[in-house]
């Protein structure tokens, strides 16, 4: 089954808003796991707005599932990366200023530079994927870097969900058939929600991983965290 990793930015953001440490983010990330999560997703920015480097290196050692950074590779999050070893290291694109990732990599503009951090976090020990669009040539140049994965950047998918969703679906699908074909394991994000999470899922059966932060923590006000995660998992169950 695809496996749930849950993005806790949102978490962090609450609490920085007053300072202090409510809500206790460690405590959220290990509730998440014992409510049926397979992961936790965190995304490190260079202002630190939601999740600090410190909040990466206390988690590390209390999670038992799978730990997922995401980022843009600075020298600062490629030093933080190596120190921590989590199970898996997600680049994106990101601007420093982004307010959210909105695009996927030209992997060849930035095929050196990648390969060379691919081969980098490989020899740590770390599972790499490489957030992309749908392009299958970029795709094939993703595969080229020696990466495990790649990252589907989904938000065009849920956008386009509720006019069409067999229209909404058909590059993505297209995309991580090619990426299976070419020896990539394929992950999803970005605004995959209750509503349309499960299409997604079952179009895509082979799909490894979905990280969900935004809309997952925003179900999470209304139905709790446990009830939360469980109809995200059943999403995921129903492909």
């Amino acid at each position: 089954m695809t496996k749930l990793s849950v993005n806790i930015n949102k978490v962090a953001t609450i609490r920085n808003a007053r300072g202090g440490n409510n809500p206790d983010l460690l405590r959220v990330a290990k509730d998440c796991e014992s409510y049926g999560a397979d992961g936790i997703t965190v995304h490190p920015r260079p202002d630190e707005r939601h999740i600090r480097y410190d909040d990466v290196y206390n988690l590390k050692p209390i999670l038992k599932m799978e730990f997922n950074i995401e980022g843009y590779p600075s020298d600062r999050f490629i030093d933080l990366v190596c120190k921590v070893r989590p199970t898996q290291v997600t680049l994106v694109p990101d601007a420093p200023d982004a307010l959210t990732s909105n695009a996927g990599w030209d992997v060849q503009s930035n095929f050196n530079f990648l390969s060379e951090l691919v081969e980098r976090f490989t020899a740590h020990g770390i599972r790499t994927s490489l957030f992309v669009g749908t392009d299958l040539e970029n795709i094939q140049w993703a595969a080229k870097t020696g990466t495990d994965r790649v990252e589907l950047y989904t938000e065009p998918y849920a956008s386009a969900y509720g006019k069409d969703r067999e229209a909404a679906v058909a590059p993505f699908v297209a995309a991580a058939q090619y990426a299976k074909s070419q020896g990539l394991g394929v992950n999803a994000g970005h605004d995959l929600n209750l509503d349309n999470l499960a299409y997604f899922s079952q179009s895509i059966p082979w799909l490894e991983e979905v990280s969900i932060g935004h809309a997952l923590i925003c179900d999470a006000l209304y139905l709790g965290l446990r009830e939360t995660i469980a109809q995200y998992k059943t999403c995921l169950s129903n492909s």
